[in-house]
Order: C-alpha cells, then sequence, then structure tokens
C-alpha cells in the first residue's frame, strides 16, 4: 500500500508498545488529545561542507506549526519500506533527492504535547542523508515555512544550551545524535518490529 492509497487518504502505521504493526489510520484524523502510537521517522540532511537543512514547520501544519526543527519529518504508509518514505518524503517537502541514507537512532520514540492538547506520539527511527547541491532545496511551502544552511557543531551547542528553540522532538534527537552523526555507523538495534524487514 503507498501513502496515497485508501481512497487518495495518507495513512499512518499504529503501533503496540511492542513496536508491532497493529493497524492503520488516517493522517489527517490521528492527531488529537490521545494520538495513538504509530510510526514515524526524522531525517537530518547535510550538505558536502556539513552544513545541516534546518527547516521550519508551515504556519498551518497540524502540529506544531511554525517551528524550527531537523530537515524533514514523515511517516511511511503501511506497507511502505522506511528508506523509500524516508527519499520519498524529502523529495516531496524539500524537491531533491537525499542520498546516502543511513538510519542512525533506530529506536527513538518520543511524546510531545501541544499547549492547545494535541499530542505526537511516536516511534521515530532517525536518519542522516546527504546532498550534493543545497542550491537545488525548494520547500514546499504547504510543509516548509523556511528553511536554512547551518553549522551543525554551532546549532548543536545553541539548542543543547539554550540559545535556540527547536520542537521537542529535535532537541531530544540532538542529545541522543553523536558530536559528528555523519560518521556515526548505520544501526538497526531497537528498530520497531513494524519496520524491521522494511528499511528499504
Amino acid at each position: 500500500m503507498t501513502a496515497a492509497a485508501a481512497g487518495g487518504r495518507e495513512q499512518v502505521v499504529l503501533l503496540d508498545e511492542s513496536g508491532a504493526a497493529i493497524g492503520a489510520a488516517d493522517k489527517a484524523e490521528v492527531h488529537h488529545s490521545d494520538t495513538p502510537l504509530h510510526l514515524a521517522f526524522s531525517c537530518y540532511l547535510f550538505d558536502d561542507h556539513g552544513r545541516l537543512l534546518l527547516t521550519r514547520r508551515a504556519l498551518d501544519k497540524r502540529t506544531f506549526p511554525g517551528l524550527w526543527t531537523n530537515s524533514c519529518c514523515g511517516h511511511p504508509a503501511p506497507g511502505e519500506p522506511m528508506g523509500e518514505a524516508v527519499s520519498r518524503r524529502v523529495a516531496q517537502e524539500l524537491g531533491v533527492v537525499p542520498e546516502q541514507l543511513t538510519l542512525v537512532l533506530p529506536a527513538f520514540r518520543y511524546r510531545a504535547v501541544m499547549d492547545d492538547g494535541t499530542v505526537e506520539n511516536e516511534m521515530c527511527p532517525v536518519w542522516t542523508a546527504r546532498c550534493s547541491d543545497p542550491d537545488a532545496v525548494a520547500p514546499d511551502p504547504t510543509e516548509v515555512a523556511d528553511h536554512e544552511w547551518v553549522d551543525w557543531a554551532g546549532f548543536r551547542a545553541d539548542v543543547l544550551e539554550g540559545r535556540r528553540d527547536v520542537s521537542q522532538w529535535c532537541r531530544e534527537q540532538l542529545l541522543a545524535l553523536p558530536e559528528d552523526p555523519l560518521a556515526a555507523p548505520a544501526s538497526y538495534d531497537g528498530l520497531p518490529p513494524a519496520a524491521a524487514g522494511e528499511v528499504g
């Protein structure tokens, strides 16, 4: 099943506490005050100089509008290999095809609550990727309000030392990522069973 399945509605994979798939739900309806645990991913896109593409979420996003965060986030469709989902979403949101996709935080999980009570509740493996042509980035304005390439070390320090605000999941990921995430080897330890065998 692809992201456009189920009558053209984008769906997300619902999970139990072990990370096994237990069904699917329409993305448009899954986020509320009691959001069920579901499968997602985050991607950190770097250029050849080691700069990170930082993005600001569109102002009309259902969850956490207007926040600066990592390069791209998304949800694999039911049955979609996660690596393919990352490539698809980066291309859709940012207009470029990611290179050298590497899974670096397979077991990352978080829960975040908006001021209005809307909850994000995800098992969210984290990937790094390369972009050989940073000038080619052309974000979809319905997803991304703004973007900038930033020095990784400076950005990481600013966030962890409280000088820069980012999404909760981005801050938690920075705490877990190594100082040089591009040097991190691929890891599959703790990958949710719903994603195991579907990394792509």
